[in-house]
């Protein structure tokens, strides 16, 4: 099959996304697939017309190196030739219709937030992933747990949307510990746990660079795991541990941050619940092909969703492959699955 890997973008998980698709794009490769990666927003500017040779072209294993900070998005953008305002950069659209597939490696709010997807179902372009409406909605932390709090435990939160000039009123008035996390935003960027007036303040300053739009949830206490589905199936949870802190951007994405216990070390009635309540949350929201749910697990066995990814990561360090190789499925055959189960999805409208 002749398969567009679509990576990139302009998000602050570009990074994260760039070292999904390089590592997706060999997978495709060997197996015989001739894959074309490319930049969604740069495009291929120095390609010229000769678009049909980018597939096959060999692939660049750098890329699969994911930096330790999120990318400065204004210097991405002033990197770029032209003033286009389009998030699709040269030639890319024209490339995607060539191809059998578009395998989505996007992350973040360019991307996986659902407007590509309906980009690509108005040009009848076959893409890996959910559809436009559950993307949309996973994306955004409010509406998911909206729509789920009346099928699956999920911590107390409230939604504020916030200027500079609001932010003293929120401390005086917030019951800590809180978890502050941007309504549309993945890999951790922006999250942080409030445990004092003075962090919640710092967290909420640094959330005005990420638009004001704020989730204060609940701080629940306990063991951080998170259970994919792949084909309407949950896999084995995985745990994570992180050496030091949180489950943040740099301790996803840097080897050894993190220990990462797959299958998860816990009685066989939490695991059952932790897979019933993610199957729970991806059928509600009408998602397809794969996903990853995250969850606290607290001291009594009870799981709290947090949030679920429509496209999660697929870099050295991420954590689907891990659970698909516990079940003996393998990163080529992951990618594999996930595209079959695609194309499947779109014929049948979902």
């Amino acid at each position: 099959m002749k398969i567009v890997v679509l990576a990139g973008g302009l998000s602050p998980e570009r990074n994260v996304s760039l070292s999904t698709g390089t590592m997706v794009a060999e997978a495709l490769q060997s197996l015989g697939h001739q894959t074309a990666l490319v930049d969604m927003y740069f495009g291929v500017e120095s390609a010229g017309p000769e678009l049909a040779g980018l597939f096959g072209a060999p692939v660049d294993r750098a890329g699969r190196k994911v930096s330790r900070q999120a990318p400065d998005l204004q210097e991405v953008r002033s990197s770029r030739k032209g003033t286009s305002p389009s998030l699709f950069g040269p030639g890319v659209l024209e490339l995607c219709a060539m191809a059998d597939l578009v395998f989505l490696a996007l992350h973040g709010s360019c991307g996986e937030d659902g407007r590509v997807q309906a980009a690509f179902d108005l040009m009848g372009i076959p893409y890996t992933g959910a559809g436009y409406l559950g993307s949309a909605i996973a994306m955004d932390k409010d509406m998911t747990k909206r729509l789920v709090e009346d099928v699956v435990n999920t911590p107390g939160w409230k939604t504020v949307s916030y200027t500079a000039a609001d932010i003293d009123g929120l401390v005086a008035t917030a019951r800590l510990p809180l978890v502050v996390k941007p309504v549309a935003s993945g890999s951790s960027i922006g999250v942080s746990i409030a445990r004092t007036a003075e962090e919640l303040r710092k967290a909420l300053t640094a959330g005005l660079a990420l638009g004001g739009r704020t989730v204060l949830e609940q701080y629940v206490s306990g063991r951080e795991l998170q259970v994919a589905i792949l084909e309407d199936r949950a896999l084995p949870s995985i745990e994570i541990i992180p050496k030091q802190g949180f489950y943040d951007y740099e301790n996803k994405y840097q080897p050894g941050a993190a220990t990462e216990v797959c299958p998860a070390e816990i009685p066989p009635e939490a695991e059952a619940r932790l897979r019933e309540a993610a199957v729970q949350v991806y059928e509600t929201l009408g998602l397809s092909v794969y996903s990853r749910a995250d969850f606290i697990l607290d001291a009594d066995g009870e799981p709290w969703f947090l949030e679920i990814n429509t496209l999660p990561g697929m870099t050295p360090t991420s954590l689907v492959p891990q659970e698909a190789a516990a079940v003996g499925i393998g990163y080529e055959e992951l990618c594999q699955r996930i595209v079959e189960a695609s194309l499947k999805a779109r014929r049948e409208g979902r």
